[in-house]
């Protein structure tokens, strides 16, 4: 009798969005071998996402072998075009020099918009601050404010936690939230988001922001409102029950929400194709939904 092939699947960072321990380069480590083989990089906010979407289909197929693994966006672009991963994962669009580079060499790129993802901006659950105005948070993470007093709260120093360079999040936050302006210079930067969730924890005074996925369910962190303008209304990202607000990140009322992609160098193996259309299917999107991820817009 034909044996089947089993995998084992290890996280190297605790499974959840409870984790705080989220490891750079949590991995899905593939213990034997399988008749098709797919490895995936690169965002470390897709990470848990990624695992997730990994394990559910390869228990459904058994002879297809998924290795997901972090390190940012920008590292697993750079990995489809050195060839060395199927998939990047990636929480920003291409940027333009990117592009270009596999323009030069010749290879085709593909992007696939896979989900959705509400940008949190959190503060400790102690702080009495609430709400910011899109502008409060630019002045926040350029420097221009630095004691809560100046955005409504206590006479307390602001201490700024961000993402790395190498994140998408980080290029993300910045484009769109800062305008492109540069960070200020005692911003604390982190290896991911989960190490963002546990630095502000534990800071009575800290900010940080990240995908929503990894706040939503940590006691310790307020997930803060946004207005997008100082004359309108504050919008959360959750709702009451602190499940994400589908609907307020689909229409655009929450101001910073982005699509999450993953990339594709060269044609698609017929294991890939399949493995992104059950990505886009019910099943796909089931898990982008349940995990705390926001699913595409039904059309």
């Amino acid at each position: 009798m034909k044996r089947f092939i089993k995998s084992l699947i290890v996280f190297s960072c605790l499974y959840g969005v409870l984790s705080y321990n989220h490891a750079k380069s949590a991995e899905i480590i593939l213990v034997k071998g399988a008749a098709e083989s797919i490895t995936v990089k690169g965002s470390d906010t897709m990470v848990i996402l990624g695992q997730r979407l990994a394990e559910e289909y390869m228990n459904k197929n058994k002879d297809v072998a998924i290795q997901v693994t972090g390190g940012g966006s920008g590292t697993g672009i750079a990995a489809i075009l050195n060839k060395t991963t199927n998939l990047a994962n990636s929480s920003r669009p291409i940027k333009d020099a990117e592009a270009k580079k596999a323009m030069d060499a010749g290879i085709e790129i593909t992007e696939v918009k896979i989900a959705l993802d509400g940008l949190a901006v959190v503060v400790n659950s102690e702080n009495p601050v609430n709400e910011l105005t899109m502008k409060q948070i630019l002045g926040i993470y350029t420097g221009h404010y630095k004691n809560w007093k100046e955005v409504g709260g206590p006479d307390q120093k602001i201490m700024r936690y961000s993402r790395e360079s190498n994140s998408g999040t980080y290029v993300f936050f910045k484009e769109h939230v800062l305008l492109d302006r540069d960070y200020a210079p005692d911003c604390q930067t982190m290896s991911g988001t989960s190490a963002v969730a546990e630095a502000v924890s534990r800071d009575k005074w800290g900010i940080g922001f990240g995908g929503v996925a990894y706040f939503e369910k940590i006691p310790e962190l307020k997930i803060v409102k946004i207005k997008k303008l100082d004359n309108t209304p504050a919008v959360s990202p959750i709702k009451e029950d602190r499940s994400v607000n589908y609907e307020q990140i689909w229409n655009g009322e929450y101001p910073i929400a982005r699509y999450l992609y993953v990339y594709v160098a060269g044609k698609m193996t017929p294991a890939i194709k399949k493995y992104i259309d059950w990505t886009l299917g019910p099943e796909g999107q089931n898990i982008v939904a349940k995990i705390g991820y926001v699913p595409l817009p039904k059309k």
